[in-house]
């Protein structure tokens, strides 16, 4: 298992590291599996979405924050940043990708993201491989 660490400048973001999985991958050997892309932090999330128009990114976001938006009157959580929670359940804290030949089963326009909900935070990000 490998480790990166990602910095996000601000509450809100999603951080392509596409590259950085993708880095870590070619120092494995095997050809075909599947690699496990994990955040452990219950404010932030993996997801995989375009990544050839940043406005894509501005839009999930946007929609997400109409939907949970922060404060409201009925959370109880004391921090503050319930949306931020919620929203990291809703996306989720991993994502599989497929691995075919040493490289990524990804469509064209897809790219792995880091979502921050809670930022800006230094976050880890672990990534395993597992062969075929």
């Amino acid at each position: 298992m490998q480790e990166f660490k990602v910095y996000t400048s601000s509450r809100s973001q999603l951080i392509d590291i596409t590259h950085e999985v993708s880095c870590i991958l070619s120092g494995y050997k095997a050809q075909d599996g599947i690699i496990t892309v994990f955040t452990p932090h219950t404010t932030a999330a993996i997801t995989i979405n375009e990544n050839a128009d940043p406005a894509v990114c501005s839009d999930i976001l946007s929609k997400l924050d109409r939907l949970i938006p922060p404060g409201e009157a009925f959370y109880r959580h004391l921090e503050g940043n319930s949306d931020s929670h919620l929203k990291s359940s809703l996306v989720g804290a991993s994502e599989q990708i497929l691995v075919k030949g040493g490289k990524l089963v990804l469509g064209t326009w897809q790219g792995i993201y880091f979502a921050e909900f809670d930022g800006p935070r230094t976050r880890k990000v672990y990534v395993d491989f597992i062969e075929k």
